[in-house]
């Protein structure tokens, strides 16, 4: 167990936030530990090993990010328009953006089908979350979920001297509707997932804890280094030293300056493993050590709530 964990159950949530203690890492560590046992959610683990961008973008720029491991590239799609060109509506970006993502892949899942219903479903999900729904919340997750369902995605995949090359677009098809309530804004209502995606979510699915990615909903960051963290501890054989170059690389795109970004990532990381006790990972002047970990998510556990669906 964390430090913080363990301040916790020693103080309580009340003597810890009078320490000199991230308030944001008590807050959600205190939230995770009081939470009762939720649901499983899923991600294809190329998203634990890349990620979208944290802030807006031009409408009509793409994004690429480049690991070890992974290439990412997204490209905006575009809206038919009755008065001249197509218009660009840019790429997904910030905490929404994951938040929908996880949604479908986690459905698509727990259901063993490509087609999801959004709509409703998505709104009871988001209020799990302890998202708001309604006013410039909603018209922000309308505008990611309309993002998503336009953009276009490559994965890169090196595995040793092999590379394979992955384009997709998350979904086949959506069903966009206007909303009377945000003043006939486009929403999407039904979605099915690419038969490609759906695929290659089956089988290399990576489990987490929707409570504790509730705990960290509204930062982008702190979420991709959660389930970075969930894809790659339980499976190491021993200490691995990840170098602040190669963290940049994958975190930091939104951040030029080397010493911004470790001053930035060691605050992330403390939330991310605020909600993820068993993390074990070391934070020194050469970067990130990761050593070996239980999962988030039990293997048993997993199987248990497949049986339930």
């Amino acid at each position: 167990m964390a430090k913080i964990h363990s301040l916790l159950e020693q103080h309580g949530k009340a003597g810890v936030l009078a320490m000199d203690v991230d308030r944001r890492v008590v807050e959600a560590a205190a939230g995770y530990m009081g939470s009762e046992e939720g649901e499983v959610g899923f991600l294809y683990s190329g998203w634990a090993q890349s990620a979208l961008p944290h802030k807006k973008l031009q409408d009509e720029a793409s994004w690429q990010i480049h690991t070890d491991h992974v290439s990412l590239v997204v490209q905006p799609g575009l809206r038919p328009s009755l008065t001249g060109e197509a218009i660009s509506v840019g790429v997904p970006y910030g905490s929404r953006a994951r938040l929908i993502i996880l949604y479908l892949q986690s459905e698509a899942l727990k259901t063993n089908s490509r087609e999801i219903e959004l709509g409703k479903t998505l709104h009871a999900w988001l209020r799990k979350l302890n998202i708001p729904i309604g006013g410039k919340s909603m018209a922000t997750v309308r505008d990611q979920a309309e993002r998503i369902s336009r953009c276009r995605m490559s994965f890169q995949i090196k595995q040793g001297a092999r590379t394979g090359l992955v384009n997709q677009s998350i979904l086949d098809t959506a069903m966009f509707v206007e909303d009377d309530d945000a003043q006939g804004s486009l929403f999407i209502e039904n979605a099915k997932l690419s038969e490609m995606f759906f695929d290659q979510l089956k089988r290399h699915p990576v489990p987490i804890e929707e409570k504790a990615i509730a705990m960290i909903a509204n930062n982008s960051m702190a979420i991709d280094v959660y389930c970075w963290l969930a894809y790659r501890l339980h499976s190491l054989g021993g200490p691995k030293l990840i170098t602040w170059k190669a963290l940049h690389a994958q975190f930091g795109r939104g951040l030029s300056r080397l010493d911004h970004f470790k001053w930035y990532f060691s605050e992330v990381l403390q939330l991310a493993m605020a909600v993820y006790p068993d993390a074990n990972v070391e934070l020194d002047g050469r970067g990130v050590t990761l050593n070996p970990s239980r999962a988030p998510v039990e293997a048993k556990v997993i199987s248990l709530k497949r049986q339930k669906t």
